[in-house]
């Protein structure tokens, strides 16, 4: 994968425009001179910025920065909309680059323009950029290619994207308020646990009995907030880099994909939603004319869930075998029966990727309702939750007042 670096440029405009000075990001100095020449200019010097100081980018280990579904959707729409009105594949790429907004993005369609100059083709110079463009879209790319549809292959990239886009801005949308409330409510505690729980102890001081014990709880615990806190603070911060690290690891979805299948309220959404995106995916792929084996071995990735994934294997075992498609898939425990059972009538009729289409359309439209529903199932469960730990606390701060209040009736 070729390195991109910034580097500073001298160059003499062809048009008698004198010295003009700048900077290119390219993945070497001839690649710089190359782009300068096609822009009518003589380079005198280019010089490789060091990253350093001010010039260095902030990298925090474990947090990698992706190109959103978004930004691919509008991409590849662009350069579909490009190749199909008859621009050559070059003149694609570098109005593209100019146009980027997303850096990474951009980084990673010069290293393709270089990759294309130097006589490879367009889909192996995207594999090439695996942190950018998804396996999917380097497949499509390469059956386009090969095929001649090159356009076209691009229009269902960008179609899959902005599906995918919408999906997860459903998700986001739903998921945001809870989300708040319960930052807000853990940050509650904490300030009662810091500030008001002393205001109460200073008052207890003059009772004069040992406290009830979830009084005692509470006061120790604002005594240790000193310390509590901080490492709290480091527990959270160093768990987020940890997972940000692990999270895609084969150790730790092993473990926690099953687990977000059969989450309640949450289970049955990442269900639909990993359906979704396999059918969704897998309809495409095999619309464009891939094989179905072929398809089936970049598809599984695309449903983000590990035991989905391990079904998809035994899927392609069972096809490479010349059984059915829709034995394993009822078999694998995952996808709802309504998905073999309209497979098999696809695999009957011939006409398996219409009726995935089908299928992804149902499961995307239950995605819709879900997520519509989900703030007003979640938000009475986290009234009451927060209701009970708040409501605990205050009764535990006024228990010694009611003991107090207690002995002095029974004395008077």
């Amino acid at each position: 994968m070729a390195l991109i670096q910034e580097y500073a440029y001298r160059a003499v405009d062809a048009g008698g425009g004198g010295v003009v000075k700048g900077t290119l990001e390219a993945a070497s100095e001839s690649a710089v001179a190359s782009k300068l020449r096609a822009q009518g200019l003589t380079p005198l010097a280019v010089t490789e910025l060091s990253k350093t100081g001010m010039n260095r980018e902030i990298s925090i280990p474990g947090f990698r920065k992706r190109v959103k579904a978004e930004t691919l959707a509008v991409f590849t729409k662009q350069m579909a909309g490009l190749i199909n009105a008859g621009l050559p594949l070059m003149r694609t790429i570098e109005i593209l680059v100019e146009q980027a907004e997303d850096k990474k993005l951009q980084s990673a369609l010069i290293a393709v323009q270089v990759d294309v100059e130097s006589g490879a083709s367009f889909s192996a110079a995207l594999e090439r950029q695996p942190d950018v463009f998804p396996p999917l879209m380097v497949s499509l790319v390469r059956v386009g290619e090969t095929g001649g549809f090159l356009g076209d292959a691009l229009t269902s990239v960008a179609e899959t994207y902005a599906k995918e886009a919408e999906l997860r801005n459903k998700i986001k949308a739903a998921t945001t308020y809870p989300m708040v409330v319960l930052i807000i409510a853990i940050l509650g505690v904490l300030a009662m646990v810091t500030f008001v729980v002393p205001v109460f102890e200073g008052m207890f001081a003059g009772i004069g009995k040992s406290l009830p014990l979830p009084t005692q709880i509470l006061v120790v615990t604002s005594h240790n907030m000193v310390w509590i806190l901080p490492v709290l603070i480091v527990l959270f911060i160093g768990g987020s880099i940890w997972w940000q690290a692990k999270k895609d690891t084969e150790a730790v979805r092993r473990r926690v994909d099953p687990i977000k299948l059969k989450m309640p309220v949450f289970g049955p959404l990442t269900t639909k939603i990993a359906v979704a995106r396999f059918t969704r995916s897998l309809s495409m792929m095999l619309g464009s004319g891939v094989p179905l084996l072929s398809a089936l071995s970049i598809v599984g990735q695309a449903a983000d869930n590990w035991k989905i994934e391990q079904a998809v294997l035994a899927i392609q075992d069972s096809v490479r075998q010349g059984k059915s498609f829709a034995g394993p898939l009822a078999n694998a425990g995952v996808f709802p029966p309504m998905v073999s059972q309209m497979v098999a009538v696809g695999e009957e009729s011939g006409t398996l990727s219409e009726m995935l289409a089908s299928i992804a359309d149902f499961y995307e439209n239950e995605v819709e309702t879900a997520a519509a529903q989900l703030t007003s199932t979640i938000e009475p469960v986290l009234i009451v939750g927060i209701g009970v730990i708040i409501g605990g606390m205050v009764i535990s701060l006024y228990l010694p007042i009611f003991t107090l209040y207690g002995d002095l009736s029974q004395t008077g």
